[in-house]
């Protein structure tokens, strides 16, 4: 995705950007699998559905309020003297689960919450 994209827009592409393509793929899978585009029926078919598209994520899931749970990175800046060139910018310090990163749904107060 980001070399493709990079080829495209000339700039690599930003975490948001990579959000957004995975959140427009996520959709257009779903409205093909479904057969419409009907929003009650595609909200239903995404509630739940595993996100693992290697380019965003490959542990998500779309939570019944519509906010994709997945892993979080906890990232640090090297130093020039750690890059290996252009775009090596951060190590990851460690990883948090997605139920760690985000509110557990059931406590959003969100009306969509069954």
């Amino acid at each position: 995705f980001a070399a493709e994209f990079e080829k495209r827009a000339k700039k690599k592409p930003t975490m948001v950007q990579a959000g957004v393509y995975s959140a427009v793929l996520s959709y257009l899978q779903v409205v093909e699998e479904i057969g419409t585009d009907d929003p009650d029926k595609v909200t239903e078919a995404l509630r739940g559905r595993e996100v693992n598209d290697e380019i965003f994520t490959t542990d998500g899931v779309v939570a019944d309020n519509g906010r994709m749970i997945h892993t979080m990175y906890l990232a640090q800046v090297k130093t020039p003297g750690e890059s290996s060139g252009e775009w090596d910018y951060y190590n990851i310090v460690r990883e948090i689960p997605g139920e760690d990163a985000f509110l557990d749904p059931a406590e959003s107060g969100c009306a969509l919450v069954q």
